[in-house]
């Protein structure tokens, strides 16, 4: 039993890095890439200063790198491929749309924090509609209304709206590309997030090792994809995390 909430711990956190991979691009040949990804909408002024975060701990980051990156090919990547080919595609498109109607209040949350009142009460409608005519989530019938248009908030970009720099940045064990700032906001998210508090916490770990998996599965082939194209996959990580990250404060 211990050996199954071991591998069901390493899965769950492994979303930050899988995530990671639609963020992701290198700073030469695949810069056309991530801004067709990313930054279409970028001022043209954001695009051409560099973020300059430091990397002090380059080394050690670049093992926990290459760690993570073994941990997707040899657990994430075949228990997600065995899921997708069990579970059809429309529900596992209602299941991460449950997971999102949950962890509506870090949206809320970091919205108000950040004096984004009209984002504020466009969560809460987009919350109350999807939970009641959208079944408790399954059914994100909210994106049908233009004027409530969701956008991703959190406590790291609540921090980063107040002048908070990232500080150094770190590629953390499971958790994948991140920084001082994102790290601290990322602990504060957790409290805000209602799968937190399911008891016991074998529930709570199975839901979230559930939601990190349906994730993956429907994802496959993004984290390849990006990683085959860069000449340094450690570099276009970081360089894309760093400006997506900062494209998302500014927002």
């Amino acid at each position: 039993m211990r050996c199954l909430y071991t591998a069901i711990l390493i899965l769950l956190f492994f979303n930050c890095s899988v995530c990671s991979a639609r963020q992701a691009s290198i700073a030469t040949e695949d810069e056309a890439r991530y801004d067709e990804m990313f930054l279409d909408d970028e001022p043209e002024g954001v695009r051409d200063n560099a973020v300059t975060t430091p990397d002090p701990l380059e080394p050690v980051n670049r093992v926990m790198f290459t760690l993570n990156d073994k941990l997707y090919f040899w657990i994430l990547k075949p228990v997600a491929t065995g899921y997708g080919a069990v579970v059809p595609e429309p529900f596992r498109n209602g299941i991460d749309n449950a997971f999102d109607n949950i962890e509506f209040p870090i949206r809320f949350v970091s919205s108000i924090l950040q004096g984004k009142v009209v984002r504020a009460f466009q969560e809460t409608g987009r919350f109350i509609l999807n939970t009641t005519c959208g079944l408790a989530g399954l059914f994100n019938v909210a994106d049908e209304v233009q004027s409530l248009k969701s956008s991703p908030e959190d406590l790291g970009q609540t921090l980063g709206h107040y002048g908070l720099g990232h500080g150094v940045y770190l590629v953390l064990p499971v958790f994948g590309p991140s920084s001082i700032r994102d790290a601290v906001g990322r602990a504060g998210d957790s409290y805000l997030n209602p799968v937190s508090y399911v008891t016991p916490w074998e529930s709570g770990l199975a839901l979230r090792s559930v939601k990190v998996i349906n994730t993956t599965s429907r994802r496959l082939g993004e984290y390849e994809d990006l990683k085959e194209a860069s000449l340094d996959p450690y570099t276009a990580f970081k360089d894309g995390y760093l400006q997506y990250r900062r494209r998302m404060v500014k927002e």
